[in-house]
Order: structure tokens, then sequence, then C-alpha cells
């Protein structure tokens, strides 16, 4: 089997709001560790022991740090569509064009189809999503009749590449 990649995308979670939010929660645990807690007074009106103030903080700083890992990558082979969420996917999820009735790009609408953004399970006949920013993606369709939405950056170059391959199937 031919294993040259015809299309690579790897997409992160960019959205400013979200890294705001972030280095703000982050911001204010540092503040109040180094006021309770270096410097010997009470951080608000009450205030959590210095252990719980501890790790609050380092539970803030390791889930900012799991959103820095956070990444959508998506293949395209001859022998089918490689994708893989990481981290909750270590391994790519490897789906074959035999397996697949439909395979098209289309525009969707992140918050009211699948929730928002991310791990995407769809529970009103929608199927699932992986996706991290913007609302343009690849749908497919499955032999067994599920579906999975693909979040891309790069519509223009994914449906020529389908194209090219013979698996733009709409």
């Amino acid at each position: 089997m031919d294993k040259a990649i015809l299309y690579s995308e790897r997409q992160r979670f960019k959205q400013w709001w979200l890294w705001l939010i972030l280095l703000g929660v982050n911001g204010l645990f540092l503040f109040g560790v180094f006021k309770q807690v270096i410097g010997g007074q009470q951080f608000g009106d009450k205030p959590m022991s210095n252990a719980g103030l501890l790790i609050a903080t380092g539970l803030t700083f390791a889930l900012t740090i799991l959103f820095v890992n956070f990444r959508l990558d998506t293949t395209i082979k001859k022998d089918g569509i490689y994708v893989r969420f990481f981290p909750f996917h270590l391994q790519f999820k490897h789906y074959t064009w035999d397996k697949l009735t439909k395979s098209y790009v289309r525009q969707y609408a992140p918050i009211s189809e699948y929730g928002g953004w991310g791990l995407r399970l769809g529970l009103s006949g929608k199927g699932a999503a992986y996706n991290v920013s913007g609302n343009k993606g690849l749908q497919l369709e499955f032999t067994d009749n599920k579906k999975l939405l693909i979040g891309t950056n790069k519509p223009d170059e994914l449906m020529e590449t389908l194209n090219k391959i013979g698996q733009l199937k709409q």
C-alpha cells in the first residue's frame, strides 16, 4: 500500500479568550501563593489552607499544560484518513475508504450542532466531532450509518486532495 502523505494538518487551540482565562486564573492563584504562603498574609476573606492553595495552583497549571498539549492531527493517504486528538488518542485512528459512504467538506455550527469545540460526542444524530477552532470540517459518513466530523482550517486544500484521489463523496 502506498503510504505517501497526500494531506496533513495539525491544529491547536489558539482562541485568545481561552488563553486569557487560563492565564488569568493561573495569575490569580500565583498571586495568592505569593501573598499567603510566601508573604504570610491571608488571601481572601475565607482563605483556604496553604496546602489547599498550593494544590489548587498546581491543578490550574496542570490544566493549562493540558491545553497547551491538545492537538488535532489529520492525515490523508491513499489507504484512508488518519486522525488523532492528542492526548485522548495516543495513536492515530485509521478510517479506510471502503468503510465510508460519504466524505466531503462542509460548514457547520460548532455550538448548536456539537456543543462547542474539542472531542465532542453528538447525541442528536450528528455523530461525533473532533474540532479545535473554526466552523469548517471533513464530514465522514460510514457504512454502519455512524458520522464523524473532523475540523479543518484548510478546507480548500482538503477538498482538493479528496477530489484528486477520487474520494470526494457527497
